[in-house]
């Protein structure tokens, strides 16, 4: 298991090599450039300019300037940001904790809806209440996040005024209170809930139909024939087979929800990393958009090593091959 581990991790190496490129060349390919914001606005004189340009290193080569970028990451440098005027790497961390907390609300909405939606559906095949779970899915899986996302606003924020429509946490409030606590869960929800539906569909399909083929099996005829009871057959011997391949989703699950989470934040000023993105795109603030857009890429990467080595763990003859 130390090898594969070990194997997965190195093939990710030239994988980030490549993503570095990319990200770095789609900055260059904004309007504006890393001038902007860092000079005073009120000199136009070329010669400031220029001499500005080459204090920053703007005028050196392409590769130059990559280098100088990726050494600087290395170091945990990623730049000033020329709309907030502070490190970003600063800038992140006081927007990061509310993308994590969205995103793991989102993902224990997503596991409970979809276990106990895929379990009853499975069970109870071609009823009613399959039908009607179906049918949710199939209307999930078809509409857009965003179109979610206002539908939900409209419904539950404009029409019962139950949840915020907007922010991630009340004003007022001492950070760290309970108060405080109780205002970034009471905000998070309804955007958790948008963000984990849209998942959810996929998986309660998944175990639905995984539960009705595994019903359909020898061991399962045998311990019928046994008379064992239909409760411990589900529970035992059906479920827990069909569970498996899900919880070893999770590691995608984390790109997913993240890579989500940018156009359900901005939907709903929630103020976290896909909000800020974003924002610093609109204001081509390139040093926080090539920051962000490295995170999400690197945020992939552990995702599919996670669910490669999960896969590692269930299945010994992945780790042979």
């Amino acid at each position: 298991m130390l090898i594969y581990t070990l194997r997965r991790i190195l093939i990710m190496i030239p994988i980030l090599f490549m993503v570095s490129i990319v990200v770095f060349a789609l900055a260059l390919a904004m309007p504006g450039d890393a001038l902007s914001g860092q000079i005073d606005p009120a000199n136009a004189n070329p010669e400031y300019i220029e001499e500005m340009r080459e204090q920053l290193g703007l005028n050196d080569p392409v590769h130059v300037q990559y280098g100088r970028w990726v050494a600087d990451i290395v170091q945990w440098d990623f730049g000033r940001s020329v709309v907030h005027s502070r490190d970003v790497t600063a800038l992140i961390g006081t927007r990061l904790p509310n993308t994590i907390l969205l995103s793991v609300m989102s993902l224990i909405i997503t596991y409970i809806l979809a276990f106990f939606m895929g379990k009853y559906a499975g069970r109870n095949p071609y009823t009613v209440g399959d039908y009607t779970i179906q049918g949710a899915n199939y209307l999930m899986l078809a509409i857009p996040s965003f179109v979610a996302a206002l539908f939900a606003i409209f419904i539950f924020s404009f029409q019962l005024g139950w949840f915020p429509s907007t922010g991630s946490v009340g004003s007022g409030l001492e950070t760290g209170t309970l108060a405080y606590w109780g205002s970034k869960l009471y905000h998070t929800f309804l955007p958790a809930l948008v963000l984990g539906m849209l998942v959810t569909a996929s998986y309660t399909q998944f175990l639905r139909n995984d539960i009705i083929e595994s019903s359909q099996k020898d061991y399962v005829r045998t311990a019928r024939a046994k008379g064992t009871d239909e409760n411990e057959i589900y529970n035992k011997h059906i479920l827990r087979n069909s569970i498996i391949p899900i919880v070893t989703l999770f590691g995608f699950d984390i790109a997913s929800i993240i890579g989500g989470a940018v156009i359900i934040e901005t939907i709903f000023s929630y103020r976290g990393i896909g909000e800020l993105l974003i924002s610093s795109i609109s204001t081509r603030d390139s040093a926080v958009t090539m920051a962000i857009f490295l995170m999400l890429s690197v945020a992939t990467l552990i995702g599919n090593l996670l669910a490669d080595l999960l896969y590692g763990v269930i299945d010994p003859r992945i780790r042979v091959e």
